[in-house]
Order: structure tokens, then sequence, then C-alpha cells
């Protein structure tokens, strides 16, 4: 079975992005995120998601 749920540092190292530029697009609802205590996790069909949604493919 996957990961259902992704830590930032490994959500940022599918997307090939830096923590920064995730963080930015969490803030700016293009990545959905959920928060279980203190942490704040990515599922991992939120990262296809935030994909299709950049290219322009809803």
């Amino acid at each position: 079975m996957s990961d259902l749920v992704l830590t930032v540092d490994e959500a940022a190292n599918r997307l090939r992005v830096s923590r920064w530029t995730l963080y930015t697009l969490i803030r700016s609802n293009q990545l959905r995120t959920i928060k279980i205590g203190r942490r704040r996790l990515v599922p991992a069909d939120a990262l296809a998601e935030c994909i299709r949604t950049l290219v322009g493919v809803a």
C-alpha cells in the first residue's frame, strides 16, 4: 500500500520543489493539506490534484 499522507518534506521532494514553494502552494489553496495535532500532512492524492490544477486540466 502506498502512503496515504506525506510530510511536507516528502511532498516537496515528490514535487521536486523547495519547502518554501510547497508552503506557498498551501497558503494559496492550490495544495490541500490536513492537520493532525501540530503536524501538517499532505494527502497523496492532493499532489496529483495540485498538478492537474496548475496545468489547467480540471
